[in-house]
């Protein structure tokens, strides 16, 4: 063999042993620097758009309005039939105030009480609450966890997200063009004892609201079944525009979120208060959560769960909001690291490409929450 011929087939095989090592190597620093140039920065923080789709103003004072408007945001503020907040009228009074003083940046959903559920004229009562909700500007309806987790029935018996009696409700919903938000059940850690929690936030929750911690009441409904409950709900209203909470309780497996959003396209899910299982995740698995959030960019909305309390200093409530804005841009829009006290680890952020960004935590929520739109 001539040293020209031999020199061409060493130069092939090393060709090929390139390609064979490109196809099998993990993503390199230049595939990295690649995304994140494709990526926003802290820099476009405050410039681009961006809707928090799950929040709480349960206070009149405008702090929270006012930072939402220095940090690029929209509110969307969920009345919530719970004990720590303040009355549903209350609620609904101050989400009227805000509203009228810049509907642009505040929006709010209404919800119901489950008082007088099952006896006669409850139906009635509260669709035809809802309907005036709605047309005093209500973009969505909101059940909370109380159904499945505390109210019961006559007889004695826990009122499922399934009842019989709250389809009704949802018909409602359905035919008045708003969204139904439901909060279902806890976060998969509520059943697990405090030391094998995933987050801090979780364990922190749960210590403080003993009554809503799962692991220490084994008589309550297990979280397979709460889900399942849900599960044939959204399936027995597949017009319904529905909004699952919180990841739709499913925070701990974004394959399983894949599923669920699979199964229901009709579905959509809020992230708020579950980023640190988000990002409990992405240590481990950085690109398969990337991936999921650019596979079902369609499907998510930004959200937080921030609570403006009435009895909150509105200038630290206003540092805390945009902590936590900050923070969750930095995660997931940009490619810096940042310490996540939560889950005691560095975490990269994703870098996600800005398209996805801009519907995630924007477009997405404009379009379920757009103004009412009756389905036939």
């Amino acid at each position: 063999m001539s040293m020209v011929l031999r020199r061409m087939m060493m130069g092939l095989v090393a060709v090929a042993i390139s390609l064979s090592v490109a196809a099998t190597s993990p993503p390199s620093k230049t595939a990295d620097t690649a995304a994140v140039a494709h990526s926003y920065s802290m820099a476009d923080f405050t410039r681009v758009r961006k809707y928090d789709a799950h929040a709480h103003a349960n206070n009149p004072n405008t702090a929270f309005l006012e930072q939402a408007r220095a940090d690029g945001f929209e509110l969307l503020s969920i009345n919530v039939d719970y004990p720590d907040f303040p009355s549903l009228e209350r609620q609904h009074a101050i989400a009227l105030t805000l509203a009228a003083k810049d509907p642009q940046h505040f929006h709010w959903a209404t919800t119901f009480s489950m008082k007088g559920f099952g006896t006669s004229g409850w139906t009635e009562r509260v669709n035809a609450s809802l309907a005036r909700d709605v047309a005093k500007g209500a973009l969505a309806v909101k059940i909370w966890k109380n159904v499945g987790l505390v109210e019961k029935n006559a007889d004695g018996k826990l009122i499922m997200l399934d009842d019989p009696g709250l389809a009704p409700v949802a018909e409602q919903v359905r035919a008045l063009g708003v969204a139904l938000i439901d909060h279902q059940g806890e976060p998969r850690n509520c059943w697990l004892p405090l030391d094998q929690m995933t987050t801090d936030n979780d364990r922190e929750y749960f210590s403080k609201h003993p009554q809503y911690y799962m692991y220490l009441h084994p008589d309550q409904p297990s979280y397979e079944e709460l889900m399942r409950e849900r599960d044939r709900f959204v399936a027995a209203h597949p017009k319904l525009r529905f909004v699952g909470a919180h990841l739709a309780s499913l925070e701990y497996d974004v394959d399983r979120i894949a599923a669920f959003l699979d199964r229901f396209p009709n579905a959509t899910v809020d992230m708020a208060a579950r980023m640190s299982q988000v990002q409990y995740q992405s240590v481990r698995d950085r690109e398969k959560v990337r991936n999921f959030f650019i596979r079902y960019q369609d499907r998510v909305l930004y959200g937080t769960d921030l609570t403006f309390t009435a009895d909150a200093d509105p200038a630290e409530f206003r540092r805390e909001a945009h902590r936590v804005w900050s923070s969750d841009w930095r995660y997931l829009a940009t490619g810096e690291t940042q310490r996540v006290d939560m889950i005691d680890a560095d975490v990269p952020g994703l870098a996600l490409p800005r398209a996805v960004v801009d519907k995630i935590y924007y477009a997405n929520a404009v379009r379920v929450f757009a103004a009412p739109r009756p389905v036939d």
